[in-house]
């Protein structure tokens, strides 16, 4: 009930078209995708030390379909960043292991999603295909 009241005064009082709407869930989307072929790109070098890059690349490639690519780069990064958090806290206790790699991970997806290049972060050697 929320949800729907919510979205009519969108509609009526934000004057929200609903080609905006349209466009902007098609570009999240998009992102959406754009992501997990960063991700899978990832798993799929294996390389040392690249994870930062393909976190720029990943949100910089969502971020440049629009609004709705941003959106989406961003609730996705958020929630793996904070379900590493407490994955890391079952396997570390309260050590602060990982909080430094989480930050640095956050700064490296704030980079790409303000349209930054993302390969300031890439690592020597990664090849070309990435």
């Amino acid at each position: 009930m929320k949800l729907s009241t919510g979205i009519i005064f969108c509609f009526l009082i934000l004057g929200v078209s609903s080609q905006r709407w349209a466009s902007f869930l098609k570009e999240a989307g998009q992102g959406a995708k754009d992501m997990w072929r960063a991700y899978s790109d990832m798993r799929e070098a294996n390389y040392k030390n690249s994870d930062k890059y393909f976190h720029a690349r990943g949100n910089y490639d969502a971020a440049q379909r629009g609004p709705g690519g941003a959106w989406a780069a961003k609730v996705i990064s958020d929630a793996r960043e904070n379900i590493q958090r407490i994955t890391d806290r079952f396997q570390h206790g309260s050590s602060g292991h990982g909080v430094e790699d989480s930050k640095a991970d956050q700064a490296a997806n704030e980079w790409g999603r303000s349209g930054k290049d993302p390969n300031h972060f890439r690592p020597a050697g990664l090849p070309d295909k990435y």
